[in-house]
């Protein structure tokens, strides 16, 4: 371990203040221009949502959340995208912030993931790797038993490349562009020092 080693907690927790600090300083204009960008990504989100309410709901909630048995919420599991951050902190409430920041302040010594609590996920907006996961329990049960519901997922799955894939322009990576000009860094900043997106954007000759 070298002295420039942070834990997840901590680079989550900078992460995030770093963000609502920086939207605090700047005006309400790139506030809400940001809102505009992320409009389109909110109406996919709610699409998702929607799926899940009338497919998965259920399931999810017996299999992993009642029994606690998740293995997507484990401890320090979860990987969330800088942009993650930034529209979940866009689409909270000071109070909504104040509970994460609470949430990643104190010893995670479960085998829950730290955004998880009694009432289950803690985002507003829950980060996308999250969202587009399926369990095999889950899809067999979901997905397998008729055509229709596979297809609306699997369209959904597509949908999701288009702001987070960087084989063209993509949200995520424009929103990690902004703050990186304005002078901002983060170790979640994947769209920028992932190996693997690197690769991605470099074959379409960023």
């Amino acid at each position: 371990m070298t002295a420039q080693y942070k834990s997840y907690q901590e680079e989550q927790s900078e992460t995030l203040s770093l963000i609502v600090c920086h939207l605090k300083k700047n005006s309400s204009r790139i506030r809400a221009e940001l809102e505009n960008e992320i409009s389109d990504y909110l109406a996919f989100r709610a699409e998702v949502d929607d799926f899940h309410a009338r497919h998965l709901g259920d399931i999810c909630t017996m299999k992993c959340y009642k029994s606690n048995l998740s293995a997507c919420c484990s401890k320090e599991g979860v990987i969330t995208f800088f942009a993650d951050v930034v529209i979940n902190v866009i689409m909270s409430d000071p109070t909504d912030i104040d509970i994460l920041k609470a949430a990643l302040e104190k010893q995670n010594d479960g085998f829950k993931c730290v955004y998880l609590g009694e009432k289950g996920c803690m985002w507003k907006i829950k980060p996308i790797v999250c969202e587009m996961f399926i369990c095999d329990t889950a899809k067999k049960q979901a997905l397998h038993g008729s055509p229709k519901p596979k297809r609306e997922w699997d369209a959904l799955k597509k949908k999701e490349k288009i702001f987070t894939w960087p084989d063209r322009p993509v949200l995520f990576d424009e929103i990690e562009s902004y703050f990186m000009a304005a002078g901002c860094y983060s170790p979640l900043m994947y769209m920028h020092n992932s190996p693997g997106l690197l690769r991605v954007k470099k074959m379409r000759g960023m």
